[in-house]
Order: C-alpha cells, then sequence, then structure tokens
C-alpha cells in the first residue's frame, strides 16, 4: 500500500468527485465503492498549449492564464480551478463555464511559486 502525498488529487471515475490530499498517509481512498485514480501532474501540452498555467506578475501579486492560447471555457471543456502554491500556502479560484481561465492573486512572485489548473477532461496542469 503506497502513501499519499500531500497536495496529490484524486478523481473517482465513477461519479466525478474529486478530492485534494491535505495529510499524507497510508491507504486507499475510495469513492462509489472503486479506488480513486490520482491525477497526474502534467506540465507539458504540445498540440496547442492550452493547459500549461502561466504565471505573471502584477503590481498586487500574480496572474495565472491558463494556456498560451487560451484555454476553451464551454459547459463540456473548462477549467474547473486554478490554484498557486507558495510553500505551505494554497490559494485557489474557482471557475465555472463562460468564465476566463484567468485568475488573480494576491501573493508576491517567488520563483519558487507554483500554478495547477484543473481541466474536466485533461485532468490537473501544473507550471
Amino acid at each position: 500500500m503506497s502513501k499519499r502525498e500531500r497536495l496529490e488529487i484524486y478523481r473517482c471515475e465513477v461519479c466525478g468527485n474529486i478530492v485534494e490530499v491535505t495529510h499524507g498517509s497510508a491507504g486507499t481512498l475510495t469513492c462509489c465503492n472503486q479506488p480513486m485514480t490520482l491525477q497526474e501532474e502534467h506540465t507539458a501540452d504540445f498540440s496547442t498549449e492550452k493547459h500549461v498555467p502561466i504565471i505573471e506578475a502584477t503590481d498586487k501579486g500574480v496572474k495565472v492564464t491558463v494556456g498560451s492560447t487560451l484555454h476553451p471555457m464551454t459547459e463540456d471543456h473548462y477549467i474547473q480551478w486554478i490554484e498557486v502554491i507558495n510553500g505551505d500556502y494554497i490559494q485557489r479560484k474557482y471557475l465555472k463555464p463562460g468564465d476566463q481561465p484567468v485568475a488573480e492573486f494576491f501573493v508576491p512572485y517567488s520563483d519558487k511559486l507554483v500554478a495547477r489548473e484543473y481541466c474536466n477532461k485533461h485532468g490537473n496542469w501544473k507550471s
């Protein structure tokens, strides 16, 4: 049995439930009587660069844009959330179809800052 790590994302393949691990430990995460699937962090999207979050410093903090070509935000294909991770601090913005795939966060820019986003069709992506 492998140990779950903090910040890992898991998804139920039956109902679509998504969980983020806040405290890692051994055991199996289950939903709908089945093990949940670990959502690997993707970092490269060679087709059109629509998934990798891009971090940009602003006067007030940072702006995260999903993709160098903006990700679609339709009912069947959209970004569910964008988050920034700065050490032990996490900020997240939830999105819905029709929103822009962009979020601003009031955190200082750092080269250690990480951005992640979750696409309802293509999973977990990281800067």
